[in-house]
């Protein structure tokens, strides 16, 4: 009897438990505020987004002071600028890796064995390029030293296939026939100067600008009017420096003209001037 009653109770138990089991779950929680700022940090610190990963940090530090997990992404913001420099370093762009240098010093200043590695190559890469480029101006300087001496070789040459003309013209002229008059010089143009000035100010903001172009280009004129109404010349340059880059080029334009001819050069240095050229024509 008893077993007859349980097999008929068994039914009921199982959809009894079955009802137990497909009761409807309780709904999602809401997500707290600071856990949701947390994932949107991490998920700023996953894509690379660091200018918006900064900003959620700084954030956070306001609204959550104290909180242990604060420091441990500051370290992760701090090396994933740091991977960013080292990024911009292998690309030759020095400015963009010191900067990523620099928010990895400002977000871990307790730590500067952080960025010791990305500051040394910084410094070499630095070292690197200015020995370049001082070897680019060695270079340069060279060069321009040789065509110097290449002019100067060249009109040296003209000149005396000149005289060798001229004697051979004069040997040949009868005993009894006066040699004919040499035309009367042709009254020097002057090319950047007043000759009738005292003086003429001549500007060099190309001298700034590092356009040695322009630079050469001007110092043409200059040399010119130099030897044909006998200036002096008085350089007025903002650093030491550059006085004898000018009176070189200028040293070397005179004596292709007139290797007989001596300059007579001075300088002045006026950092908060524009350089330029002071020539004064001799009476």
């Amino acid at each position: 009897m008893k077993s007859s009653v349980f097999r008929n109770l068994l039914p009921f138990l199982v959809l009894l438990l079955a009802g137990c089991q497909s009761a409807p779950q309780p709904a999602n929680l809401p997500v707290d505020d600071l856990v949701s700022a947390f994932r949107q940090l991490d998920q700023s610190l996953a894509s690379g987004d660091l200018s918006n990963a900064e900003s959620q940090l700084g954030s956070l530090q306001q609204r959550a002071a104290g909180d242990t997990r604060l420091e441990q992404y500051q370290r992760q913001l701090a090396e994933a600028h740091l991977q960013q420099g080292q990024k911009a370093l292998q690309a030759g762009d020095l400015d963009n890796a010191t900067k990523a240098l620099s928010r990895a010093r400002s977000l871990m200043p307790q730590a500067p064995a952080l960025t010791t590695g990305l500051d040394g190559a910084i410094a070499q890469a630095r070292e690197a390029e200015l020995a370049a480029a001082e070897q680019q101006r060695r270079t340069a300087e060279q060069a321009d030293a040789r065509a110097e001496a290449t002019r100067l070789e060249q009109a040296r040459q003209l000149r005396l296939a000149a005289e060798r003309q001229a004697a051979a013209i004069q040997a040949t002229q009868l005993p009894n026939t006066p040699p004919a008059e040499a035309p009367a010089p042709a009254k020097p143009q002057a090319r950047l100067i007043d000759p009738a000035a005292a003086s003429s100010v001549i500007s060099l903001p190309m001298l700034d600008n590092q356009d040695n172009e322009r630079l050469r280009s001007l110092l043409d004129g200059v040399a010119a009017d130099m030897v044909a109404f006998n200036c002096a010349v008085r350089i007025e340059v903002r650093q030491a420096k550059d006085f004898p880059w000018v009176a070189s080029l200028l040293n070397a334009r005179i004596k292709r003209l007139d290797p007989s001819f001596s300059p007579r050069m001075s300088q002045i240095i006026k950092p908060a001037q524009v350089p330029q050229l002071v020539l004064t024509p001799k009476r």
